[in-house]
């Protein structure tokens, strides 16, 4: 069988699409440098599968190495996840982020044309629609205009040398997956989120609160045009977000396409800051502390999904719900206290 290379794939959602993927029968490679990721996470991944995930250690920037891998391997296809993906530290650090992001995916992309691969699912966000007037988002409300940070614009950047590539080379086959909020963990508590450092995202910051590792949650900001003051985000299930890969990429398979399979992920509600700190203490019955402080650069108020056109096109649509999100998290913390360590 002809093999998957997943770039990124020891991340948080890299490792459970990894799971995913081992239970439709897929093969795959795992490409990581391990710069926001444990090898941990690949073990923990054999353990929940049972058996070995094969790694290279390398930077998606390293073309010769990237080269040797191709040259190596039978890859059929790319689920692209690497990059670095945190929007208070792009707005400080933006060089950093359109170099990674941005020319490590070209120089991927320039490998696989070499190498005659020309199937790709791509690891999008929700942040290319900038500040939409008009709520839920669909995939053709304009992108690229309002994006307040430079993560989201590394990832419009990087759709639009997608269509241009699929332009210049009809054989290419993509898929664009536009991810809103994912949280949660694996069922087995074995894999989940750890970010390194204080969390940039909203569930494991709570769970980390939750669990003593941190004082106390930083909310930012309670002066948004919400129906509570804080932001409003839709929150999705990592495990049914690794499975829209799997199915982006079972129809990449069966289909030609002429333009790139362009879905949003998510379950279409939205959640503010404070709905979410509610739920997480409702259903775990755990108590969370936090403080109002400064809006975080680089946030809007509100965005969630109209996820419809996944349901059409791939037949995917999210399962889970608050509680299964919450309760997985809190799972995932509380088994690992310290994360991967």
């Amino acid at each position: 069988m002809r093999q998957i290379l997943v770039t990124g794939g020891a991340g948080y959602i890299g490792s459970h699409t990894l799971v995913e993927l081992s239970y439709a029968g897929y093969e795959y490679i795992v490409y990581d440098n391990f710069s926001n990721s444990s090898k941990k996470a690949l073990q923990r991944v054999e353990e929940i599968v049972g058996k070995k995930v094969e790694f290279i250690d390398g930077d998606i920037r390293d073309k010769e190495k990237l080269k040797a891998l191709f040259s190596k391997y039978d890859i059929d296809s790319v689920i692209h996840f690497a990059g670095l993906k945190a929007v208070g530290e792009s707005v400080k650090e933006p060089l950093k982020y359109y170099e990674n992001n941005v020319v490590g995916t070209l120089t991927l992309l320039e490998v696989m044309k070499e190498y005659n691969c020309k199937k790709i699912v791509f690891s999008s966000s929700a942040t290319v629609y900038g500040e939409q007037k008009v709520m839920p988002v669909t995939e053709d409300m304009q992108t690229g205009i309002g994006i307040t940070n430079p993560y989201g614009r590394s990832k419009y950047f990087i759709e639009e040398i997608l269509k241009d590539l699929q332009v210049s080379d009809s054989s290419f086959k993509i898929a664009i997956l536009r991810y809103f909020n994912p949280v949660g963990a694996h069922e087995s508590g074995l894999i989940g989120e750890d970010p390194s450092g204080i969390p940039n995202n909203l569930m494991p910051f709570i769970s980390q609160v939750a669990v003593g590792k941190l004082e106390q949650l930083r909310v930012f900001g309670d002066d948004y045009p919400t129906p509570d003051g804080t932001g409003v985000r839709d929150y999705i299930h990592v495990v049914d977000l690794a499975n829209a890969h799997v199915k982006a990429l079972e129809y990449l398979n069966k289909n030609n396409t002429n333009t790139p399979l362009i879905l949003n992920l998510g379950t279409g509600k939205g959640y503010s800051v404070l709905d979410m700190i509610k739920a997480f203490e409702k259903i775990n019955g755990v108590n969370i502390p936090y403080e109002i402080v400064d809006r975080r650069d680089g946030d809007i108020a509100t965005i969630y999904a109209n996820p419809k056109k996944a349901k059409e096109i791939i037949n995917w649509e999210a399962k889970r719900d608050i509680e299964d999100m919450c309760q997985s998290s809190w799972r995932w913390q509380r088994r690992n206290p310290k994360g991967y360590i």
